[in-house]
């Protein structure tokens, strides 16, 4: 008789690929960790220095800068906006270079729509 194997559900595969990301990558005060998180109704960034333990700027969905247009959604086009306030916010705060977390999430729609938003408004990483 075959043995299934366990279903794991998504949310904790997404948290194992995390940790293994987050092994290998870390914040510091001089190159913090640009880490963008996506629940269901929004999406946040923050540039997190891991070595004193916080959070040096950050910006999400729920923003007034990002409410400013009724229209904004956390989709697609809202994450390139995204990406564009998180550049600015890091530049209000003398961050030039980070290291992407995407944590544990695909390089692809709105994680990427963030990074390459965030790339052309003068962030490198």
């Amino acid at each position: 008789e075959k043995h299934k194997m366990s279903q794991i559900d998504k949310k904790t595969q997404r948290a194992r690929r995390h940790n293994r990301i987050r092994l290998k990558i870390s914040g510091t005060a001089a190159r913090p960790r640009f880490c963008v998180s996506i629940t269901t109704n929004n999406i946040y960034c923050q540039f997190i220095d891991d070595v004193a333990g916080r959070t040096l700027a950050a910006t999400s969905s729920l923003s007034s800068a990002f409410k400013a247009d009724e229209n904004n959604r956390p989709n697609l086009d809202g994450a390139k906006l995204l990406g564009k306030l998180a550049a600015e916010a890091a530049k209000a705060a003398n961050i030039t270079e980070v290291v992407f977390d995407r944590s544990g999430y695909k390089y692809h729609g709105r994680v990427k729509a963030i990074a390459e938003a965030a790339r052309e408004n003068g962030l490198k990483f």
